[in-house]
């Protein structure tokens, strides 16, 4: 069978993991894949202009993403959002990631959201070993969260969130294909804390610290006949965010992300003078160095910590920073910046990122744009927007209570 290039790209992404990393790469890359890798896209312009921060900074619609624990500090009732990533544009221009939230505070201590987030890989033509149209197909991926955030103090809070993702990499009909779509349930276990401080000549600052726990689910299979199923991205997202308004006007706030991605490293495989893998008694490849990655979803989390062939130094190697800064002007026009880091045996993803973001009434709008520092990222010289409405039902609350 023959498939268009951008399908073969994401569907080899996806099942990367299935086949595993036979013998060590020649650049000494040692990347961890995993199914539905769209699931780790930014998908609001709001952290895409902060290169992908979002453990600590301050609550916003699309806190479902990196902290959801956030929701219970978010400072207005309810609103909603919808934003839009191109993918590949320099490439092809239909595919992208769409995606839609919603949140509502309940009282002054809980909050609730729900999103969708819909990926589409553009349109592909099947043909057959002789080039004759079998028919055009259009593979997507989705997943829908809802999540519950509670507020346990004045300064820390809480969430548990769940998601349900579906990826249809082939959604045709053909005989000697035995694939089918992949399904997972997933969790996400956040925290959030969140320390007002006074600072001599600071009007007000803050000092905040989240951690998110996200995608902790069961692997995912695409195949009807197979037996190997692949791990879905569970990642660990930690770090902090110092905010100051420096007026009534100013504010500016630092962040710091950390990220790891919570799944075993593959391990290096014995092999033979002919530099094929050496299969053992039991009739599985001979791990030379490293761990077996064929475990549980629970027990690859644990074991991610200590599993990389090569030591510490390769533990290390799979922590992604990202440092960004946000000045807003009279909350109503935002500038930002970041810079995003990842190991050249990891994935080797550095860019820049800026953005910009308007508030005004309940409407808001933010851009971003990636400047790559390597030249392979799906994002480069991509704008992504994304809108936000807000709303507040505090005059209802006091009208209703006869509070002028």
């Amino acid at each position: 069978m023959k498939i268009r290039l951008s399908f073969l790209l994401f569907f080899a992404l996806a099942i990367s993991r299935t086949f595993g990393q036979d013998t060590e790469p020649q650049d000494g890359s040692r990347v961890i894949s995993t199914a539905v890798p769209f699931i780790t896209i930014s998908p609001d312009a709001r952290s895409g202009g902060m290169g992908d921060v979002g453990a600590a900074t301050s609550p916003d619609a699309y806190s479902m993403f990196w902290n959801p624990a956030k929701y219970a500090f978010i400072d207005k009732s309810f609103g909603f959002g919808i934003g839009y990533v191109p993918w590949l544009r320099s490439l092809v221009n239909d595919i992208g990631l769409a995606s839609v939230v919603g949140y509502g505070k309940i009282g002054d201590k809980q909050a609730v959201a729900m999103s969708l987030r819909f990926f589409s890989m553009g349109a592909v033509m099947f043909t057959d070993n002789d080039g004759n149209e079998l028919g055009e197909v259009k593979p997507n991926e989705w997943s829908i969260d809802a999540t519950y955030s509670r507020k346990f103090s004045r300064e820390f809070s809480g969430a548990v969130a769940g998601r349900f993702i579906y990826s249809n990499l082939v959604p045709v009909d053909l005989a000697n294909l035995s694939v089918r779509p992949g399904t997972s349930i997933a969790a996400d276990v956040a925290l959030y804390y969140h320390h007002e401080m006074e600072i001599k000549g600071i009007t007000a600052s803050s000092i905040n610290f989240g951690l998110n726990i996200c995608n902790i689910g069961s692997k995912m299979s695409y195949s009807s006949t197979s037996i190997v199923r692949d791990f879905i991205p569970t990642t660990l997202r930690l770090g902090p965010s110092f905010d100051m308004d420096i007026d009534d006007y100013n504010r500016i706030s630092v962040s710091l992300d950390l990220t790891k991605l919570l799944v075993p490293t593959p391990p290096v495989y014995e092999v033979d003078s002919n530099n094929s893998v050496v299969i053992g008694t039991d009739g599985k490849p001979v791990i030379a160095k490293g761990m077996n990655p064929d475990v549980s979803p629970v027990t690859g989390m644990i074991q991610s910590f200590y599993d990389a062939p090569y030591g510490f130094k390769e533990e290390m190697q799979e922590i992604g920073v990202a440092v960004a800064a946000e000045y807003w002007y009279n909350k109503l026009f935002s500038v930002r910046a970041g810079y995003f880091y990842e190991s050249k045996y990891k994935g080797d993803r550095q860019f820049f990122t800026v953005g910009a973001g308007l508030r005004y009434n309940v409407f808001g709008l933010d851009f971003s744009y990636l400047i790559p520092v390597k030249s392979n990222n799906p994002l480069q010289h991509t704008l992504q927007f994304t809108l936000l409405f807000n709303f507040d039902n505090t005059k209802k609350a006091e009208k209703a209570s006869g509070t002028n």
